[in-house]
């Protein structure tokens, strides 16, 4: 799924490669290929491509990896569907400026 893209530079995900130990949980379980393998540690390749789930920094068990779970247009994605809604509702507004937990305002996810 690489190369998909929300919204540029907003992604809350921060990675601190020195505490890496190449265990590779992160490109495991990142459904967007935002981690890959570079000789023996993880490198963040495409961080723009992360859908702020949380899958990575709750595998991470050396605390290498933080990102706001549920704030990104994989909450808003999420929320779309628990409440039946066909078109995908992101909220009021920022979810860094709103604590909302959306990726801004009208679908654009």
């Amino acid at each position: 799924m690489s190369g998909l893209r929300y919204l540029e530079d907003v992604v809350t995900l921060e990675f601190d490669q020195s505490k890496c130990t190449g265990c590779r949980q992160c490109t495991l379980v990142c459904p967007h290929a935002v981690f890959a393998m570079e000789g023996k540690r993880a490198v963040l390749i495409d961080r723009d491509a992360c859908i702020e789930c949380g899958a990575c920094a709750r595998n991470c068990d050396f605390g290498a990896i933080q990102v706001r779970a549920g704030v990104g247009c994989a909450a808003g994605i999420i929320q779309s569907w628990f409440r039946g809604q066909s078109e995908v509702d992101c909220g009021p507004g920022p979810a860094k400026e709103s604590g909302d937990a959306g990726c801004g305002g009208g679908g654009c996810c």
